[in-house]
């Protein structure tokens, strides 16, 4: 560090000689490893090395030192330094980087969300204490109260002067929309519940807005809403550019009901995981926009794509009439177009080297792409464990293809979140 300001970072794992290694000399060692590595800036210059191994800044009086030591020892007076002590809970950042990672589940959880709080005490017990926080409506509700703003607008529904709000159990709403009054952490969560909780995956102004205009009203909904989306860091470092095909994607013929007709693509080349998925099996539903995003080792056994399309398609939607993909030879296969037709469905296949003809596979993998490098930063790896996540947000999120989100196609209504 240089100014409070940080140069640079260095971390290694220990060989398998130095796992003995006593403690004092684990830690002067990683001295001497600094050193080395950062000798073209130390070198000839005055510098302070912070340890939190108190006994090193007494190591220059000691007498009786080992080989190992002396060598140590003789390399660090090549160096203008001063070795100074620093107590180890004031360490944090470098402690924290060399302690092993906890269990992913700690002791104390809390979900907080929009309309309820849950905090899990000692969750590896069998029973955990679960409280309930007031929801999110009684919270409108306390503050409409304390806000005369919106007070001139229950005056104009008591005396019938507008029936654009109405009183409903004592909640100001305006056209069935919660009256969210200005309380700035209050229209905080709400607008961070449409973007950056796991459920909503960093969607853009447009599907944001189209969520939350439906349930909350307040002056300036859009424009909050358009600064959330633009001010989000994480949208700002992982939002790829689309530019229009230079070749329309063709449309094909719309079915007449929910997975009578479907479509299906693989995403493969992505990075493998402990569970050993490397590739996303995308199915779509042509009529409702419905998907899946199904984790697959790349590219899977006919068996198991056999055993994944039963579970997750015809288990949940029943055997659909048609199918269309690109030539994938897990696709062509005799296995895969026997299994076919058995079910008395029919397979269609895109033109060799012309996706257009699968287009809604192709932008659906587009968007999917958009997801996983929302959480990213995350994830740490684990993709396939955020896929459930991904795949909710997506089919609970507008469509301007439909002009209403894929589960509202298919259930006649967005599935609940915790935010509405």
């Amino acid at each position: 560090m240089q100014d409070k300001k940080v140069i640079t970072y260095a971390s290694r794992h220990l060989r398998p000689n130095e796992v003995n290694y006593p403690t004092h000399d684990l830690e002067l060692e990683a001295v001497v490893f600094a050193l080395k590595l950062w000798s073209h800036y130390l070198y000839g210059e005055m510098f302070t090395i912070y340890i939190d191994h108190k006994i090193l800044q007494h190591l220059t009086d000691q007498k009786d030192l080992h080989m190992r030591q002396r060598r140590w020892m003789e390399l660090l007076s090549d160096y203008d330094c001063t070795i100074k002590y620093h107590p180890g809970k004031a360490n944090v950042v470098a402690d924290a980087l060399s302690r092993k990672r906890e269990s992913p589940l700690p002791k104390l959880v809390s979900l907080r969300a929009m309309n309820m709080e849950l905090e899990l005490e000692e969750v590896t017990k069998l029973l955990a204490t679960l409280t309930i926080r007031p929801m999110l409506q009684e919270r409108i509700k306390e503050k409409q109260s304390e806000y005369l703003e919106l007070e001139k607008y229950k005056t104009q529904v008591v005396e019938e002067n507008d029936t654009k709000f109405e009183l409903v159990n004592g909640v100001l709403m305006c056209q069935r929309r919660l009256c969210v009054p200005d309380v700035v952490k209050l229209r905080k969560d709400i607008l961070n519940g449409a973007h950056s909780v796991p459920y909503a995956m960093h969607p853009g102004a447009t599907k944001m807005y189209r969520t939350l205009k439906e349930h909350f009203w307040w002056p300036g909904l859009k424009k909050a809403v358009v600064a959330q989306a633009y001010q989000c860091l994480e949208c700002q470092m992982i939002t790829a550019e689309h530019q229009a095909p230079v070749i329309e994607h063709l449309p094909l013929e719309i079915p007449q009901w929910t997975w009578g007709k479907i479509t299906m693509d693989f995403v493969d080349g992505l990075p493998r995981t402990l569970r050993g998925n490397d590739g996303v099996w995308v199915i779509v539903d042509l009529f409702s926009k419905v998907a899946h995003f199904i984790p697959i080792k790349f590219k899977p056994g006919l068996e198991e794509m056999a055993r994944l399309y039963v579970r997750e398609i015809v288990r949940l939607h029943g055997v659909p009439l048609s199918i269309v993909s690109d030539r994938d030879p897990s696709f062509t296969s005799p296995f895969w177009v026997v299994l076919q037709k058995a079910m008395s469905t029919k397979f269609h296949f895109s033109t060799a080297y012309h996706p257009q003809n699968n287009g809604q596979s192709e932008r659906t993998i587009q968007t999917l792409e958009d997801l996983l490098r929302a959480c990213v930063l995350t994830m740490e790896g684990a993709w396939d464990e955020y896929l459930p996540q991904m795949e909710f947000a997506y089919n609970n999120q507008y469509h301007n293809s439909i002009e209403a989100a894929p589960y509202e196609v298919l259930y006649g209504r967005k599935c609940c979140t915790p935010l509405y």
